[in-house]
């Protein structure tokens, strides 16, 4: 057996490669013309019900927004319950039939059970399931003096994300619904002050895609991953917040520039309402995940030379005896690009 896999492994990459270079216009051509049908079939949301976990700032909002303009319900859960009335009011201009607000901690079970009981109470059916929130950090590992904030990271971005499917998964298979995932590249892609984001984010991927085949066809997922789309963060801080990893992703150690919260929004509930399995932004990215498999030494060395021209490794407030910034009040982040409706506009809808 070690002999025929030690054959294996000097004949089974470049022979996979030599396939895949020949049949990837055909599959390119396929998945065209796929995207095309279901662009042309896209699932109607009027007075569909759609949960969103997060919802109080960055992506969350966005989603809710655009999911308000294909005149869905809503159901917006986030800790800061204030926050939420303004979005719901948004929400309602932009076309929403109906808008719940409800306070819940999304890495608490019973809270999850809460918001997806009354969200069928009211409604009767749930159709999407929207898990935005997220916690992200910008400190080098070893920096950390404090680990206590740790079961932080993995609560809020992976079990965050698997109570609320757990609860909504018997409902959502009811109307054959669609969880859309809140990813992000850095599940697969190495960054430095990422680690412990990285390792959650990576958890909560490899979660939806055993669940995928778990589900089969009865419940559709989305799983969105992005790159540096966000406003502005604060150095060496960790916030917890929900969507804060939407304020994260423009100072980097690699400044590489991205589109925007809206955009990335729009792309994320045009791809769950197509049935997409994936939404990636920007999609070149998958070029260093294929680098990652074949030449894991290439990209490692490109990603060295890239941090090495960045000057100095800057001190991080973690592990300096300074507090941590927490949510004891809002993050001040730049505005997000939205305007109500004026009257004119209302009536000429």
């Amino acid at each position: 057996m070690d002999f025929l896999n030690s054959i294996l492994n000097f004949v089974v990459p470049p022979a996979s490669m030599v396939m895949m270079s020949f049949a990837w216009p055909t599959l390119t051509f396929l998945h065209a013309l796929e995207w095309l049908f279901n662009s042309l079939y896209s699932e109607d949301m009027e007075n569909k019900v759609v949960v969103i976990t997060g919802a109080s700032s960055a992506i969350g909002e966005q989603i809710a927004y655009e999911y308000a303009r294909r005149k869905a319900n809503l159901v917006l859960v986030a800790r800061r319950e204030q926050r939420l009335f303004g979005i719901r009011e948004n929400a309602r201009l932009l076309g929403a039939k109906q808008v719940l607000v409800i306070a819940a901690d999304v890495v608490k079970e019973e809270d999850c059970r809460r918001f997806i009981g009354d969200t069928i109470s009211y409604f009767g059916y749930l159709n999407h399931l929207v898990n935005t929130a997220s916690l992200g950090h910008t400190f080098y590992f070893e920096e950390a003096a404090d680990t206590s904030f740790f079961p932080h990271m993995m609560d809020i971005n992976f079990w965050g994300n698997v109570y609320p499917t757990y609860v909504a998964l018997p409902y959502l298979r009811q109307n054959r619904g669609r969880v859309l995932v809140n990813a992000s590249v850095e599940s697969w892609l190495p960054m430095p002050r990422m680690s412990l984001y990285a390792a959650a984010k990576a958890a909560l991927i490899n979660f939806y895609e055993t669940l995928r085949f778990e589900v089969k066809d009865d419940v559709g997922i989305t799983i969105a991953t992005h790159g540096w789309i966000g406003s502005e963060m604060s150095s060496g801080r960790i916030m917890l917040e929900e969507g804060a990893e939407m304020q994260w992703k423009e100072e980097r150690e690699v400044p590489l520039t991205g589109g925007h919260v809206e955009e990335f929004a729009k792309m994320m509930v045009a791809g769950a309402c197509r049935g997409d399995a994936y939404v990636k932004h920007p999609s070149w990215y998958d070029i260093f995940l294929l680098y990652r498999v074949l030449a894991p030494d290439v990209l490692g060395w490109t990603f060295r030379l890239l941090l090495s021209t960045q000057g100095a490794r800057k001190p991080s407030q973690i592990g300096t005896g300074r507090p941590l910034l927490l949510e004891a009040s809002p993050v001040r982040v730049a505005p997000l690009a939205f305007a109500p409706l004026s009257p004119q506009q209302q009536r000429a809808e």
